[in-house]
């Protein structure tokens, strides 16, 4: 929010568009359009699963760690920084909320070992504000981001 206003963060334009069909839910499989992706896909052992494939949370962490990273090499390149060295790992929790479904919560570390702690952490700021995870996530999810 800009002063008291909701910000628009949907695109103005599509540029490109992922497609994935999940087979079986989260006991199966997932494949993308293009073949680049096949997956088995199950249940993890403290959701009662056997463990034996990957889940959507460790697909979401994927993308949100790739995508965060990725804004935040855009947004240093733009400022002339050195971001020699830096990673972005994520962690998503999922588990019932008050609605008697269920929610997740993401935990971003992020890693940039030549800035100075200030220049890092207002970089961090800038990439929040354009990750597309991060916009998508905004309000809906907690997202906790820790420099280190």
């Amino acid at each position: 929010m800009i002063d008291g206003a909701a910000v628009d963060t949907r695109p103005t334009k599509i540029m490109y568009v992922a497609e994935a069909t999940a087979h079986g839910g989260r006991n199966g499989y997932v494949t993308s359009q293009d073949g680049q992706l096949e997956l088995k896909v199950a249940m993890p052992p403290a959701l009662g699963g056997d463990g034996n494939g990957t889940n959507p949370e460790q697909l979401f962490a994927a993308g949100f760690s790739a995508c965060f990273h990725n804004a935040l090499v855009l947004v240093g390149r733009r400022a002339g920084l050195d971001l020699t060295g830096s990673t972005v790992a994520a962690k998503v929790g999922i588990g019932p909320n008050k609605q008697h479904g269920y929610g997740l919560a993401v935990a971003l570390s992020v890693s940039l070992p030549v800035l100075d702690a200030d220049v890092a952490a207002k970089l961090v700021d800038a990439a929040h504000e354009v990750c597309p995870y991060s916009n998508a996530t905004r309000g809906n999810i907690e997202v906790t981001i820790l420099l280190g």
